[in-house]
């Protein structure tokens, strides 16, 4: 089976069971000196190189991880899960000079989850802390949550770009997830970060909000502006289809933008360019090219949790990929995936072993999807799909 490295941004994961707590308005939460009392709290390690990295693992895909902690609690902690849970020793760099990071998801039953969270030891990590001569053992090298994660992104993306860089001259096929930033105090100049990585960027998985914050920061914040509503379902096929032309254009090889309970849009672009990934390349090379679909959500009724649901999304849609699978079967396995996570209070737990997932495939229904714009319209053969104006392939 194909290697995977994993790296980028790691964390420790403490969430409390609000589950018995009723609010009628968030705002119930933060009533100045009151006790809320709450049920054990799950720990876990968070983070991209967790949830993406550990899922891979339990998917049956070899994987590597590569993320910085500090020498305290946190850290000794951490490590101490990844030994204990999952047999993995020796795999993160240590840093006594930082802290490690930490998150504390609040998560009240009937509202969207909230973070407290510390970027620690995240914050110093380098192109160098890289382990390149392991890298180049792997056939992908996948690397998570930049936008928290302060040297790689200073400078323009300077480190960012050079470990990409790096990463692909070695002819590992590379693969990219964002995260939100704090919108109202970034300054990032993401395009002229985009500029430089996207012609080392074979997969990027970014969701719909992080891309068009991104690429274009000020109709993300009018659309934030003027609605109190989920913003996915103000993405119409239309505006998917010009962000992810933008990133084609760029240099990015194959679009994935992360829908969450709107499922997952993907574009690709014509044969002769996916060839120029690296080695870990689609499974049929004219099955995949010239594709543009929209796969809906799979039903989850009473989701626990959706912190870390995108990562495990796509542990999901690589796993499928690394075992030559067609387009839509990846797509099929990363929101499955996706699902099964956000039905247990963590990352991690909610997620089968890869056999697990194919018969959960068979047996949960997908949540109905619409899809307005020009040229888009449902699949003959699968009802539950939609193809856009970009498809060319059957």
């Amino acid at each position: 089976m194909a290697k995977v490295v994993v790296a980028g941004h790691i964390c420790l994961d403490v969430i409390p069971d609000l589950s018995e707590m009723h609010m009628e308005r968030p705002g119930e939460f933060y009533t100045p000196g009151a006790l809320k009392i709450a049920k054990p709290a799950k720990i876990s390690t968070g983070g991209p190189v967790s949830n993406t990295g550990l899922n891979l693992t339990k998917l049956g895909i070899e994987t590597l991880l590569m993320g910085k902690v500090g020498d305290d609690a946190f850290g000794n902690m951490a490590q101490l899960l990844l030994k204990k849970e999952w047999g993995i020793e020796n795999t993160l760099i240590i840093d006594d000079a930082v802290s490690t990071s930490y998150t504390v998801v609040i998560n009240p039953k009937g509202f969207d989850r909230m973070f407290i969270h510390d970027p620690g030891a995240n914050n110093t990590f380098r192109a160098s802390d890289i382990d390149y001569d392991q890298v180049a053992q792997c056939d992908l090298f996948h690397f998570g949550y930049p936008p928290l994660m302060k040297q790689m992104i200073a400078n323009d993306g300077k480190e960012l770009i050079e470990m990409f860089r790096r990463v692909h001259e070695l002819g590992v096929t590379t693969s990219l997830d964002m995260c939100l930033p704090d919108c109202r105090k970034d300054t990032t100049n993401w395009p002229k970060i985009f500029e430089g990585l996207c012609p080392h960027l074979d997969l990027y998985l970014g969701s719909a909000e992080e891309t068009l914050f991104m690429l274009h920061r000020d109709r993300y914040m009018a659309l934030r502006n003027a609605s109190d509503m989920d913003l996915l379902h103000a993405f119409t096929g239309d505006m998917m289809g010009e962000l992810s032309g933008e990133l084609l254009e760029m240099g990015v090889r194959v679009v994935v933008i992360k829908s969450g309970s709107r499922g997952y849009y993907v574009r690709t672009p014509a044969t002769a360019i996916l060839k120029s990934m690296g080695k870990a390349k689609p499974g049929n090379m004219d099955e995949f090219a010239d594709r543009e679909i929209w796969h809906p959500a799979f039903f989850c009724p009473m989701p626990l949790n959706a912190t870390g649901s995108g990562d495990a999304s796509i542990s999901g849609f690589l796993s499928a990929y690394l075992r030559g699978l067609p387009l839509l079967d990846c797509v099929i396995t990363a929101t499955a995936t996706g699902s099964a996570s956000v039905e247990k209070p963590d990352a991690l737990s909610g997620v089968p072993d890869w056999a697990g997932m194919q018969q959960r495939i068979k047996t949960i229904p997908r949540d109905p999807l619409t899809v307005t714009g020009t040229g888009w319209n449902t699949d003959a053969e699968h009802p539950f799909l939609w193809v856009g104006p970009f498809n060319k392939s059957k």
